[in-house]
């Protein structure tokens, strides 16, 4: 008889969907068995998705990195007074939108520290000086300030409560909110996300699924590489299934990779493995199916681009011409062309999209405020005399 690893496998390369336990059981396949998970996951991904991968021109805006939350990876966030310290004004908002514009970036990422107001008391003298009485009001001014630029908003501000998030939707083509991991057992005592209470994985899950009955395509995704173990990598990417299958929502699906920092609690961690990587994210690409758009940062696997496709993705995520990876600072963006390289020599087109995926253009998930500026870039990157999309 079969093992359930081969059963499990055969199911996936005949596009059938796995059940939980088939999900698990892939983790018994071998490591060194890389090829075989890569080859049905490839197939699975060309059979939804063609031979062609994307990316979303952006600019990253990074908003504020005042955060109070204190992961021991993070080097994005900053304490008042402390080196680096930056919030964004509306000004210099509108000043890198318009930039980006002209470079032909589509998407402003709107990308924040968790709820600043809460930690710093001194952030509200900030939020008072421009009229706003919150962070989320702060991050609305932030979405229309680069829709009048004429970008596309994709906010990922945190944990948001759904006032927030509906106050932001007619604000933003997408939104987003990277789960991390399942396991509340990353939030023990020394561990990760010890102390940050908005990594609580119950108090995440709640916020996607309240932006699918809101109707928001979503973004979120695994960060693999911080303490976790395979089977809560699996049990992470089965709960994104599992909202998913009730509203519908979740637009794409990101395997990030954690990478060591200096001056951080985490320096001495070894980054994830090239195999293990791969591994991963043809994992991911296996348990939820062929339909769902897969991302894995190209900047943070430079050496494994082609590997990751194999791996099964169809888009590389935001890659900007003008501002860094805020959070990732050490890892600049590829070149487009390295990317078109890559593709081309596996054999895939690259292509640009917007920040909301074709699927996703309907009047179910797109609020009637963003119906035209949406179609603004839409036509504009599809017209090879005005490309909006580089």
């Amino acid at each position: 008889m079969a093992n359930p690893a081969d059963i499990a496998l055969e199911k996936a390369a005949q596009l059938e969907p796995l059940s939980d336990d088939d999900a698990y059981a892939l983790l018994q396949i071998p490591a060194e068995d890389i090829d075989a998970l890569c080859e049905v996951a490839g197939s699975m991904r060309d059979a939804f998705h063609g031979r062609t991968l994307t990316y979303s021109p952006n600019v990253f805006l990074p908003v504020t990195n005042l955060c109070r939350d204190r992961c021991t990876y993070c080097t994005f966030r900053r304490d008042p007074g402390d080196a680096g310290e930056w919030t964004m004004t509306p000004q210099e908002i509108a000043d890198w939108s318009r930039r980006a514009r002209g470079t032909g970036c589509v998407e402003a990422l709107i990308c924040l520290g968790d709820r600043p107001e809460v930690a710093f008391r001194g952030f509200h003298t900030f939020l008072d000086a421009y009229g706003v009485s919150s962070t989320a009001a702060y991050v609305a001014l932030a979405c229309q300030l680069a829709v009048t630029e004429g970008l596309l908003p994709h906010t990922n501000a945190g944990l948001l409560s759904r006032h927030e998030m509906a106050m932001l939707r007619p604000l933003n083509a997408s939104m987003g909110l990277m789960l991390e991991n399942i396991s509340p057992r990353l939030r023990d005592h020394g561990m990760p996300h010890q102390y940050a209470p908005d990594k609580d994985p119950d108090r995440r899950m709640k916020m996607i699924r309240e932006a699918g009955e809101l109707r928001i395509p979503f973004t979120s995704g695994i960060l693999v590489g911080i303490g976790e173990n395979e089977a809560e990598r699996v049990a992470s990417l089965l709960a994104l299934r599992r909202l998913h299958a009730e509203h519908g929502h979740i637009q794409e699906i990101i395997v990030q990779n954690f990478r060591a920092k200096h001056s951080t609690a985490m320096a001495d961690c070894p980054d994830l493995t090239e195999p293990e990587m791969v591994r991963t994210v043809a994992l991911a690409r296996l348990v939820l199916g062929g339909e769902m758009n897969l991302q894995a940062p190209p900047n943070l696997s430079p050496e494994a681009l082609p590997c990751l496709v194999r791996a099964g993705i169809n888009d590389w995520g935001g890659v900007s011409p003008l501002s860094i990876d805020y959070v990732n600072p050490e890892a600049a963006w590829p070149a487009v062309e390295r990317l078109r390289t890559v593709c081309r020599d596996e054999g895939f087109a690259l292509e640009p999209r917007l920040p909301i995926y074709e699927a996703f253009i309907t009047e179910e998930f797109v609020h009637p405020a963003m119906l035209a500026p949406i179609a603004t870039l839409r036509a504009r990157s599809s017209d090879p005399g005005r490309s909006a999309v580089q």
